[in-house]
């Protein structure tokens, strides 16, 4: 029975809608003839379930369409950036004092203006927060549930930091900081630590965390007698800031997007 509203069917194909090796050439997966073969293969899913069949078509601007796994954004106006944001800066992007904030870098970059023609704007909002003094990658996006889920601590998405310390750091240290560390507001523990450098009476040191708690790398390492100096955070679960030079937005690639919906189970 086709749904009255949407034109949809009970299975969710729209007779109305794009096919779907169209929609996933238009994405940017493979050529037409390229994703017929991804669908014949049974290795793309629309709403949760496996599509072979050449005529289905879909929504875009709805199918939740997965391939290998990934999902696949098909809405043009969604918007996923990452910012390697410089020391200084307030992760807000709107500040009522006039501090410099994540607001002011992403309008100097010009990106809204230059991909979202006919005044229409994307709400962007950044994904967790980082000290005015960290430095790193922060991600950007208007997409609330996607923003939500990779914040919430039930989905334990992986944050890599790399922090330049006081002091030579024992070898044990590890160790500890594995089996977590009792702050003021609770146990805290990292998933791994390495040592990565020692010079001049300072440490630099890697760690993954989940957590996402209000200055809790700093308070971790401050509680464990190594001050940290310097703080960059230089991964997102799969998303890496790699070179990308201080102050500036890239979009995340295709790679990137599914990765991070993957990790949150969309």
């Amino acid at each position: 029975m086709n749904d009255v509203k949407t034109g949809a069917h009970a299975d969710g194909a729209h007779p109305d809608g794009v096919r779907l090796q169209k929609v996933l050439a238009q994405a940017g997966v493979a050529s037409r003839r390229a994703a017929e073969e991804l669908i014949a293969a049974g290795r793309v899913s629309v709403d949760g379930k496996i599509v072979k069949e050449m005529g289905r078509r879909v929504d875009p601007q709805t199918a939740v369409v997965h391939v290998d796994g990934s999902r696949i954004v098909l809405q043009d106006d969604l918007v996923h950036l990452a910012l390697n944001k410089p020391r200084g800066i307030l992760s807000t992007m709107s500040d009522d004092r006039g501090r410099p904030c994540v607001g002011d870098l992403v309008v100097e970059s010009g990106w809204v203006e230059e991909h979202f023609d006919g005044g229409q704007r994307a709400r962007l909002f950044h994904v967790g927060r980082l000290d005015a003094e960290t430095e790193g990658l922060l991600l950007l996006t208007n997409d609330g549930d996607l923003g939500h889920r990779l914040m919430h601590p039930s989905f334990e998405v992986e944050k890599t930091y790399v922090a330049e310390v006081m002091g030579q750091v024992p070898r044990d240290l590890g160790k500890r900081l594995r089996a977590g560390v009792e702050l003021d507001d609770g146990p805290v523990s990292v998933h791994s630590f390495k040592i990565v450098d020692f010079h001049a009476g300072r440490s630099m040191v890697e760690l993954v965390i989940h957590e996402g708690r209000k200055h809790v790398v700093r308070r971790l390492l401050d509680e464990v007698g190594h001050p940290v100096q310097r703080l960059v955070r230089t991964a997102v679960g799969d998303v890496q800031l790699g070179n990308q030079r201080p102050g500036k937005l890239r979009p995340l690639t295709r790679a990137e997007v599914g990765s991070l919906y993957r990790s949150v189970g969309m």
